[in-house]
């Protein structure tokens, strides 16, 4: 079920008399007048919910002798909550591009030459801008806490509270008076803040 499909069926539900037609359809197929007379709704505005819902794809009809006969599309209910929300949506790059251009603006606001203006207060800013320093170290090699301080002060001379955010932010791990980088620079864009080494 595409995410189109799923809000136009679930507009459709939300309507009282539209789900007692569905619960009697789950009983058994109908026609207009029964389905009336069972709800106690006129054929008219049972002819127009049918429509609606015909329209989601929860209900289908056809032809009988006499009648136009509708039927629960059961099909359609078999489909999870949970496998709709976790459904590809269409605006996912969109939503990436939109990440990328926040994780710009704020690189930009922070730096200037590659040094870092100041650390900003607001934690999810503050995370983008370790990402971007942690583009300094290298993947799985070991640094001493003089190593750390050393590549931090390069981008701001409060070097001890970057190093301790950074192990704070799950960035870089310390054991044993070492540090390594952990693997979160994967879905973080490059980008070209460093400073010159």
């Amino acid at each position: 079920m595409t995410e189109l499909e799923a809000v136009r069926l679930f507009k459709c539900l939300a309507d009282k008399s539209r789900l007692q037609i569905l619960k009697s359809l789950a009983a058994e197929d109908m026609y207009v007048e029964r389905l009336a007379e069972r709800l106690d709704l006129a054929p008219s505005t049972i002819s127009f919910h049918l429509k609606k819902l015909a329209d989601a794809g929860a209900v289908r009809s056809y032809r009988t002798q006499y009648y136009t006969m509708y039927s629960l599309c059961r099909e359609i209910f078999d489909t999870r909550i949970l496998d709709i929300i976790c459904e590809t949506s269409g605006e996912a790059q969109l939503q990436t591009q939109r990440e990328a251009e926040y994780r710009r603006r704020v690189i930009d606001a922070f730096f200037e030459y590659g040094r870092l203006k100041s650390i900003p207060a607001q934690q999810k800013k503050e995370r983008i801008v370790l990402e971007e320093i942690a583009r300094a170290f290298e993947p799985g090699r070991s640094y001493t806490e003089r190593e750390v301080n050393l590549i931090l002060a390069d981008y701001h001379d409060d070097f001890c509270t970057l190093r301790r955010d950074m192990v704070a932010e799950g960035i870089l791990s310390r054991e044993q008076n070492y540090y390594r980088l952990e693997d979160i620079l994967s879905s973080a864009p490059a980008s070209s803040s460093a400073p010159a080494r």
